[in-house]
């Protein structure tokens, strides 16, 4: 007998959180959650002081097969105009008669707060992990990014739910990149800097709490025409930024810079999923913060998570000097791997400057919507 049920008690809550343990636990694709983390996105995080979210658990004799978040964002839907609801952390057995019940559940709850649409998946949003991964169920997810089995792409179309737009994700493996545009780097820098007065720089850790006020307002004018987006509130920004200050390695932190105007910004972070999927059920304590802090020194790989240039700057080769600067310093550094993500399909432009690099378009990710 099957029964969905909306989390409120501090248990239940731990229980949406722990299911994909039991899910996925002969996955070795699986990387947990951070218990910790995943509580605050649930209940403290920033997002909850202007938008709403209720997670549910399906249970079948007793036993957890399903949850969903229903999830209305106020912020989002005022800044874009539209009346959307969205659905996230979705994790389902292979079953479509419960996918289905966690499905109407989430569309009746958004259509109760307004919404004529249901978008995701999105956890909270698109300024968090987002997409189905659709292609590239080979390699484990690097830090931030979605995994899921391949027949959930089933469970969702039998839904109902169509595809609105994919995500692309590129890959460089060890030396494999195109070593003649690297080559060429130092020329276009010169010529921005010479043109353009442009420059490009790490960011200077010391002087953080400025450096963040300042990408904050790049990043909200940076990706402002993006599928899905949403300006972030200053506390929202505020609260990625410290946590990506704990794990930011300064070589891979760079900013473009006009007379002292930030006018684009590249980030890239280790790949700590290689360390988080040794941390059983996403727990640090007692052991996995030693785990986290031992072997963060042992890391073989990057993500370039941001990357973007504000408007009136664009076109002008800033993308492929960021992304090219990167890539050198992964070179100098003797890592064999790196994954850019995630990117607009139709982004053409920023997918041209990987490719030019060698980027292989290995993974793919879906967001779909369905009229409610």
């Amino acid at each position: 007998m099957k029964e969905i049920i909306p989390v409120k008690s501090k248990k239940e809550l731990a229980a949406f959180i722990d299911f994909p343990h039991d899910l996925y636990k002969n996955d070795p694709n699986y990387v947990p959650e951070l218990f910790i983390a995943q509580k605050d996105l649930l209940t403290t995080h920033p997002f909850h002081k202007h938008s709403s979210l209720q997670p549910f658990l399906v249970y079948d004799d007793g036993k957890i097969t399903g949850r969903i978040a229903a999830i209305f964002n106020t912020n989002h839907n005022k800044f874009n105009n539209v009346s959307d609801g969205f659905f996230g952390f979705f994790d389902c057995i292979n079953d479509q008669e419960t996918a289905n019940l966690l499905f109407d559940t989430a569309e009746k709850w958004v259509k109760e707060k307004g919404a004529t649409k249901i978008v995701g998946p999105v956890n909270p949003s698109t300024n968090e992990t987002c997409g189905l991964l659709v292609k590239g169920f080979e390699k484990p997810p690097v830090v931030m990014m979605t995994y899921n089995p391949a027949y959930y792409v089933d469970l969702l179309e039998n839904a109902g739910l169509k595809k609105q737009v994919d995500l692309l994700a590129w890959y460089w493996e060890g030396g494999n990149y195109n070593d003649k545009s690297l080559q060429l780097l130092d020329k276009l820098q010169d010529r921005l800097t010479r043109n353009s007065g442009i420059t490009i720089r790490k960011i200077n850790l010391k002087n953080f709490k400025q450096e963040a006020d300042a990408l904050r307002e790049v990043y909200n004018k940076a990706w402002d025409k993006n599928l899905g987006f949403f300006p972030m509130t200053n506390d929202e920004f505020d609260y990625t930024a410290k946590d990506l200050k704990m794990i930011l390695d300064p070589d891979f932190a760079l900013v473009a810079e006009q007379d002292g105007k930030i006018v684009g910004f590249g980030v890239a972070i280790p790949d700590i999923n290689q360390i988080l999927r040794t941390i059983k059920k996403g727990r640090l304590l007692p052991t996995g913060i030693f785990k986290l802090l031992l072997n963060k020194k042992k890391i073989t790989g990057i993500r370039i998570m941001l990357l973007g240039v504000i408007d009136g700057y664009r076109k002008m080769g800033i993308e492929a000097c960021l992304y090219g600067s990167i890539i050198k310093e992964y070179r100098r550094k003797g890592l064999k791997y790196a994954e850019a993500s995630w990117t607009l399909e139709h982004n053409d432009m920023v997918n041209r400057a990987i490719e030019a690099i060698g980027g292989d378009q290995y993974k793919t990710y879906r967001i779909y919507e369905k009229e409610i």
